[in-house]
């Protein structure tokens, strides 16, 4: 086993969402073992103090030793990110990244760790120069695609990407 993944899924969405599920496959058929974290009580309550809910919860299903790597989407993205400071980490993959987040005080981080990001042009949630400008400011890997918030039309290309990430660590 290489590692493990720790995939975190978005706002509206749960550990089996067709994104995290497809960055999942990918994990294991390269030798990472994956955990998929359960969000959805806490999004439940709409309450953006419960992202440090989030961001422990996602420690908590990492091993205390070995290679972690964090991935998500959306919330998602914005909870691996933040892991990143917490818990050492030997990268980070981050879609649909918000870069703040309405109500919670701070802003998004991430450790230095090698870092990716798949954005859509046309994402309605969070803008693309917010992630441009972040990803410019760590010299990350930046994917820009032609879909919206949801990266619906780009899911095996995000595959793709997290396969290329992964094999690069």
């Amino acid at each position: 086993m290489k590692g493990t993944v720790i995939l975190s899924h978005g706002l509206e969405s749960g550990p089996h969402a067709t994104k995290v599920s497809a960055l999942a496959e990918v994990a294991v058929a390269l030798g990472w073992a994956e955990v998929r974290p359960d969000y959805r009580d806490l999004d439940a309550r709409r309450d953006p103090r419960e992202i440090d809910a989030r961001v422990a919860r996602a420690l908590e299903h990492a091993p205390p030793d070995g290679v972690v790597v964090f991935a998500g989407s959306s919330m998602g993205a914005f909870t691996s990110g933040l892991a990143t400071i917490e818990r050492r980490s030997a990268g980070v993959f981050l879609m649909a990244l918000p870069t703040g987040i309405p109500g919670y005080s701070r802003a998004f981080d991430a450790a230095a760790v090698p870092m990716a990001l798949v954005h859509g042009w046309r994402d309605e949630i969070c803008p693309v120069d917010a992630a441009i400008g972040f990803a410019r400011s760590r010299a990350a890997t930046l994917h820009l695609v032609d879909d919206d918030h949801r990266l619906g039309a780009h899911v095996d290309g995000c595959a793709r990407l997290f396969h290329q990430f992964l094999a690069a660590l």
